[in-house]
Formats: C-alpha cells, structure tokens, sequence
C-alpha cells in the first residue's frame, strides 16, 4: 500500500514482492534457543540448533505462511549493537543456512538486539534475504540502554562486503522502549525518516513481544511512505483480517505458539487458524 507515487526515498521494487508470492506475506518468527556465548546457553551443538529451527520453520509454511525470520531470542539478555561475538555471527549463519536450504530465500535474520551488522553477516553467509533491525534511524531507551539507530553502520557494512540484495526490514516506533528522545517527532515523521534511510520494508508493533500495533499508529506509517508496511507483534486469528486490511503482511509468533508464549513450540494448528483467516 503506498500513500502517494512519491516517497522521500526514489522509489524502488517492493521488497515484500521480490521475495513472497502471497498477500499478504505472512512471516513466522522462529525463537531459537540460546546459542553460544550466551548466558542461557547449556552446550546444545549448533546442529541440532539447527534441526529445531527447520522443524519450526516447517510448522509455520507447511500451514500457510509464506516466509520465517530465525531470531536468537533467547540470547536474553540482550546485548547492544557491536557488542556481539563471531560466535553469534556464526551460530547465526549456520542455523539460518539449513533453513535456506529447505525452504529457498523467503528467509531473514533477526539478531538482538538491534544488531544489523551482525544480521546482515549471518544472513549473507546463510544466504537469506533479509534482516530487521528495530532501531534503524534516531533514537530511545531500550531495556539495553541507549540505542542509537544502526541505517549508517548496517548499509555501509553490506555493501563492503558485497551483501547489497540483503533487504531490511525496519521498525518504526520500536517496542521495548521509551521514546522520549523523539518525543517532539511524529510518528508519521518517523517513518519518513526510515524511509529516507534507505529501509526497504516498514515495521508497526505493539508496546512488547505479542502485544498487537494500533490500527491508528499502522495507518500513520502506511499513509506516509511508499514502502510496504508490516505489523511485527500482536497478530492473531481473531484480529489479523481487520489488521491486514491496513498493511502488507505481518510477522507472527507469540500467538501460534503451543503455550501463547514466545518460548513455546509453534503449534500447526494455530498457524493454519491464523492463515485462514488472513485469507490464505
């Protein structure tokens, strides 16, 4: 959905487009176990780190869903950007690469928190199409402390090595936080300002982790850029056909999962509930 042929970007292919064939795209969120080097972590090998994101994966498009996000979210808690090891990068890398290997490029990385640097070397590696990054312009107070927006390092970084069709996702308004900082920008000039940072797909979320973005603050970032815009929190069967009447897809976990928890296993008969009534 675009408000105007004219954006404060030139305008570029959707990246929703180029890599799902559904409308709208419907992406699961794959919460790994904690990988090496975090606090959290027992000495699980990578490879069956591995097997589990690609049973999860499984769980979400074999009823459905058009793509998954694989996320380190249990690497809790969470580190700032640059503050991350090689061994994230590679336990990144690896997992991501076996669920490439099973389902095509309809795949992304998330790495917490807010790390795009790191996101986009796993994705590369792995071979995976995109990354998102919560904080890609300005800046707030998160539960890690001050984070600043990452458009500069991330996109500069991709590029030198070489990893440019690596596509990013990037929340407005980012949850887990206060945003006093902006408190004087809009939130319609934040979007702007994501998309005059060369985002390729836009980001609505709830307040935390499975709480559902206003339909009022979804409809601001929609009407003020010409990328496509997805909901990252809150989506369930009984509100996605409302929510996805006001943008382009969304990505989905909490609400799926066997326990309604993030750190539950994703439940096939939730997600087909969800697609259905999404549509598909």
């Amino acid at each position: 959905m675009t408000a105007s042929p004219l954006g404060v970007f030139p305008p570029k292919p959707s990246a929703l487009a180029e890599m799902f064939t559904g409308t709208p795209s419907l992406i699961g969120a794959i919460h790994l176990p904690a990988l090496p080097g975090s606090p959290h972590y027992t000495g699980q090998p990578v490879s069956e780190i591995a097997r589990f994101a690609v049973e999860e994966a499984h769980a979400y498009v074999d009823n459905g869903f058009d793509g998954v996000i694989v996320e380190n979210h249990w690497d809790i808690p969470f580190l700032k950007p640059g503050e991350h090891g090689y061994e994230t990068a590679a336990s990144m890398g690896v997992i991501t690469a076996a669920v490439v290997g099973e389902f095509g490029k309809a795949v992304g990385v998330s790495i917490l928190s807010n790390a795009g640097e790191c996101g986009v070397a796993a994705a590369w590696a792995a071979g995976a199409s995109f990354v998102r990054v919560n904080q890609w312009a300005n800046a707030y107070i998160a539960n890690e402390g001050f984070i600043e927006g990452q458009a500069a390092k991330t996109t500069r970084f991709r590029h030198r090595i070489g990893a440019d069709p690596v596509r990013i996702f990037a929340d407005v308004h980012v949850k887990h936080g206060a945003h006093a900082i902006v408190a004087d920008r809009t939130v319609a000039e934040q979007t702007e300002d994501a998309e005059f940072f060369d985002a390729d797909v836009l980001i609505a979320t709830g307040s935390r982790t499975g709480d559902a973005a206003s339909v009022d603050e979804v409809s601001v970032i929609r009407d003020n850029t010409v990328l496509p815009v997805i909901i990252g929190s809150g989506i369930t069967a009984a509100n996605v056909a409302a929510l996805m009447k006001e943008c382009d897809g969304a990505i989905v976990a909490s609400s799926v999962k066997d326990n309604g928890r993030w750190w539950g296993r994703v439940a096939g008969e939730k997600v087909r509930e969800v697609s259905r009534a999404a549509g598909k």
